[in-house]
Formats: structure tokens, sequence, C-alpha cells
């Protein structure tokens, strides 16, 4: 949901602005999300979604400095979710219940081969970090990269490496 309570649409989602990258856990992941921000990357430009956990919690209120939302998702299960992706993944129920992590991912570029392999990766206990920010998605990927962001890549980019 948008923070009014209504329903994000496709057309509400600057779609194709996204590098994505997964931690294998959250230690990882702060690692990863603390060079980002000292990349420059602001934190309203972070998403981080993960199966929920105190730690996961406590990471995102960490970086982010917000309360994340509960969601459930197809083939993953209840994850904390915070970000510009997270209207991306909201919908009805019934979307979240069949399309899941891997059947949304699509709406900002990735392929429905790599959107599976985030789905899966996060379901297994890693911490998806999605940066929102297209004039610097070679320097999110290559931070991405350096900490540890397994399967890091750039969906539908417009720019150059």
């Amino acid at each position: 949901m948008a923070g009014d309570g209504t329903l994000a649409r496709m057309t509400d989602v600057d779609a194709g602005r996204f590098t994505v990258g997964v931690f294998q856990d959250v230690a990882w992941a702060a690692r990863g999300l603390a060079a980002l921000r000292r990349a420059g990357l602001v934190p309203a430009s972070l998403s981080v979604i993960a199966l929920t956990s105190p730690d996961v919690h406590a990471l995102i209120a960490d970086v982010v400095g917000a309360e994340p939302a509960s969601i459930t998702l197809a083939d993953v299960g209840t994850v904390w979710a915070i970000g510009p992706l997270v209207p991306v993944l909201q919908g009805s129920a019934t979307e979240l219940s069949t399309r899941g992590l891997a059947g949304t991912l699509w709406r900002v570029g990735f392929q429905p081969h790599d959107a599976r392999i985030y789905e899966v990766l996060t379901a297994r206990g890693g911490v998806l970090v999605a940066v929102h920010s297209e004039p610097r998605a070679a320097d999110a990927l290559a931070v991405l990269h350096a900490y540890g962001g397994g399967n890091a890549a750039i969906g539908a980019w417009t720019g150059r490496l």
C-alpha cells in the first residue's frame, strides 16, 4: 500500500531503475548497506526485504531509520520490507499470494529467471537489498558486488557502464 493506504499500481512505480542483490545474512547485509551509505546513496533510495526476525527489524531501523511493513509473499513467507521497491510488491492479496516476489520483480525490469533467483535466495534467509538510483546504478552494482551482494544486477538499466 502507498502511504495513504491506497494500493500502488504499476503506473505508480518508476520501473527500470533498481539495482538488486541478495546478501547471505543480516551481518553481510549490514556491511553492504553501510558501504552503500558511505558511497553517498541516501536511505530513501534503499529497499530491504527479508524474512521476519528481530535482527532484520533492527537492521532496517538502524540503516533506514523507519518501521518496515510486514508482507506475506508467495513462496517466501512473511517478510519485513521497506523502501521504494515495496510499492512494486504491493497489490491485492491475490497478487501477493499468487505472484510473490518473483512474479512482481518484472515490474522493475528483471527477467523471470533472475526474479526467481532473488525469490529463492530471500526465502532461504537472504537479505534482498535494492537501490533506486538510475544515475548511480553502476556505483550501487559495484558496492553490492564488493560487499557480497549475490546475483547483483541492474533491472532494465538504460545507462552505460
